[in-house]
């Protein structure tokens, strides 16, 4: 049997929509998907009472999709079963995001949980390779993707951010703990013509089994908002919501989206 750990965002509507079975819907206090029935929700502060309960009810594998934030523990509401997993909690919640989800794995792990990707689960929620629109990029955009991949490397030493935006090799934004909507909107006052190419792929080193990148239609509208000229995303490593529609958005717009190899 398998739970789902949902977060906000369209990606836990999407994953069970693709699944055979519906899994056993779960989410943290505070973060229950937009759209889907909770069948168990639970604080982090009782972290240990939710993995024994789930496996009371059958569960052997767990998947986490969505969004969360970092939640601020009380320790008042910390029960027995949690009480052994607080230094590794407190460990998780000051590490970066890779970190700190590595963190969460180790720990059903440990309860003997097999922790399961999205990706894996619904291997199609991943694109193919290859220029997915009308709208093509130009060498130049090719040299600011490689650009971009570079200083994804360098921002994955500090397990900081999935994302870049990059013009002529500069970068103009990087991605922060407010996520790649918010990187966009503070290039929507940018002083210049426009230009300049999204980049977005996991980290290097990132355990793929949870927080994988993820674009969608919104994105789309921001990129545009922006003043870029398009995206570019890694195989394998970004998760594409309602591709479909995306795809349309960009062809709609005159924005180009790549699917391009891993950077070696």
């Amino acid at each position: 049997m398998l739970a789902l750990i949902a977060g906000t965002g369209a990606l836990p509507d999407e994953l069970v929509a693709r699944l055979p079975e519906r899994p056993l819907i779960c989410a943290m206090e505070g973060f229950e998907p937009d759209r889907l029935k909770v069948d168990r929700a639970f604080p982090l502060e009782q972290l240990g009472s939710f993995i024994a309960d789930i496996k009371s009810r059958g569960v052997v594998e767990v998947c986490m999709a969505g969004a969360v934030r970092r939640p601020v523990i009380d320790p008042n509401r910390i029960d027995a079963e949690t009480l052994p997993l607080v230094p590794i909690l407190k460990r998780a919640v000051m590490s970066g995001d890779d970190g700190a989800l590595r963190a969460v794995i180790g720990i059903f792990e440990e309860a003997g949980l097999t922790v399961r990707a999205a990706h894996e689960l619904a291997p199609d929620i991943l694109p193919p390779l290859g220029c997915l629109t009308d709208a093509q990029p130009t060498e130049a955009d090719l040299a600011d993707a490689h650009r971009g991949a570079g200083i994804l490397r360098a921002m994955s030493a500090a397990d900081v951010g999935q994302a870049c935006v990059v013009l002529r090799g500069q970068a103009l934004a990087i991605e922060g703990v407010f996520g790649t909507a918010w990187m966009l909107e503070s290039l929507t006052q940018r002083p210049d013509a426009g230009g300049g190419v999204l980049f977005k792929a996991p980290k290097p080193d990132q355990d793929r089994r949870a927080d994988l990148p993820t674009i969608g239609p919104n994105t789309v509208t921001a990129a545009v908002a922006a003043g870029l000229s398009g995206i570019v995303i890694e195989k394998g490593g970004v998760i594409v919501l309602e591709r479909d529609r995306v795809v349309d958005e960009c062809n709609r717009l005159g924005l180009f989206l790549l699917v391009r190899e891993r950077a070696a």
